[in-house]
């Protein structure tokens, strides 16, 4: 183990002194450039192909089916007593997304892809998304004692930010305006590659079924979750957080382009600044072991509840940009702190089944505040949906701060349904 930085954690650097970490981190880094590619190519795809379906729905759609799959695998696995070996999902995931994509590269390229066939392809293609994902993680942990968590989710945030939505989509539009989506597609797939090589360099682990002294790793996710408080209230909290941001998404096209008088062109730099601003607050995010992390997770909720408010009431581009910008170094450590939380209430053969339900019911909060947010911003107009996100949001703050409160609390053990009967 490298040595432990003042304060009990390790630093970034310290962590990819690891080279099998830092490999594997670079794979995650290099596909996750290859996916942001990807949200700007596959709606430009989805226009040139939809044909008869309506051009709204057909965007709508090739978001939503390279979703459908996942959740259910991976709630598979969350609800079931089914383990998954991470570096098997790690390896297939990988053949897999890039056999993919590089197929319907070559078929755009070729003029051969039709709608429903780029629909069916990412609809089959992203059957292991989610336990991919969630096998990132644990595989990861598993090279770091607790010392490096915090600092191996604050990089993983990093990549998120910098990849998926920085360099990605800077990517994927220029090479999209430069050749056409369908080149975007076959470079996404190839990124995978480098996920594959370093899946492949990962030892062999044993299975997380195996027999062992943690019996408690036989137990579904959900029933893991419901025994213990921390986890059971950590999940709930980040599911809220994620539903109530919804209504944002929906609400700042229209305010661009309505209140603003703005243009598209407007819209995509105050993307830029909330992902600029989440790059900022993902580097930062070792420095916050100095303070409690449920404090910290709850003073985000706040800290992005107000950044909404401003949002609401921007009267210009510039207000509204730096508003996005604080509210993305708010949120850039969200998930990281999230995590560390989680891990550190979990045995590690617990980690695989809650990871993949909570990867689920993440993944299904998002839709749902999409959902929702259309009804709201339609009756509520898009600064009057922004202002009913922000207030619920901040609503969540002391419910939020009483759960873990409670949870992390001495006697837990009546905290959370189902915990009496421990």
């Amino acid at each position: 183990m490298t040595a432990v930085a003042q304060g009990g954690t390790l630093t970034y650097r310290q962590v990819l002194r690891n080279g099998r970490l830092a490999t594997l981190l670079t794979g995650d880094a290099v596909s996750k450039v290859g996916d942001g590619m990807a949200f700007v190519a596959l709606p430009l795809l989805a226009l040139r192909l939809h044909g008869q379906v309506d051009a709204a729905l057909a965007i709508s759609l090739i978001r939503v089916v390279p979703f459908l799959l996942p959740v259910a695998a991976s709630l598979l696995f969350g609800l079931g007593r089914r383990r998954f070996d991470p570096r098997t999902a790690l390896l297939v995931d990988s053949v897999l997304r890039c056999g993919v994509y590089v197929g319907l590269g070559l078929l755009a390229l070729a003029g051969s892809l039709s709608f429903w066939s780029l629909a069916a392809g990412l609809f089959a293609g992203s059957v292991l998304r989610l336990l991919s994902a969630s096998s990132r993680r644990v595989l990861a942990m598993g090279m770091l004692g607790e010392d490096g968590w915090l600092a191996l989710n604050g990089l993983i945030g990093t990549t998120d930010s910098l990849a998926l939505y920085v360099a990605g989509p800077a990517l994927g539009g220029l090479l999209a305006a430069l050749t056409s989506p369908g080149l975007v597609l076959l470079v996404n797939g190839l990124t995978y590659l480098a996920m594959l090589v370093a899946a492949l360099v990962l030892p062999r682990n044993g299975r997380p079924d195996e027999p062992g002294p943690d019996k408690a790793s036989a137990r579904p996710g959900w029933q893991i979750l419901r025994r213990t408080p921390v986890a059971f209230w950590l999940f709930l909290t980040v599911f809220l957080f994620d539903l109530f941001y919804g209504p944002v998404e929906v609400a700042l096209p229209l305010l661009v382009t309505g209140s603003l008088h703005a243009d598209s062109r407007a819209l995509g730099v105050l993307w830029t600044a909330f992902g600029l601003g989440a790059l900022v607050g993902a580097l930062l995010t070792g420095q916050l072991y100095r303070y409690p992390l449920r404090f910290v997770l709850v003073a985000i909720v706040g800290g992005w509840a107000a950044s909404v408010g401003l949002l609401a009431a921007a009267p210009g581009v510039v207000v509204a940009g730096i508003a996005l910008a604080a509210g993305g170094a708010i949120y850039g450590p969200f998930t990281a702190v999230a995590y560390t939380l989680l891990q550190r209430v979990l045995g590690r053969k617990e980690q695989p089944p809650v990871f993949a339900l909570w990867a689920g019911g993440v993944a299904v909060a998002a839709p749902l505040g999409f959902g929702l947010g259309g009804p709201l911003v339609a009756a509520a107009g898009a600064r009057g949906g922004l202002a009913v996100s922000a207030v619920v949001t901040a609503l969540l703050v002391p419910v939020a701060a009483r759960w873990l409160g409670t949870a992390m609390s001495p006697t837990p053990a009546a905290t959370c349904p189902g915990a009496a009967s421990r």
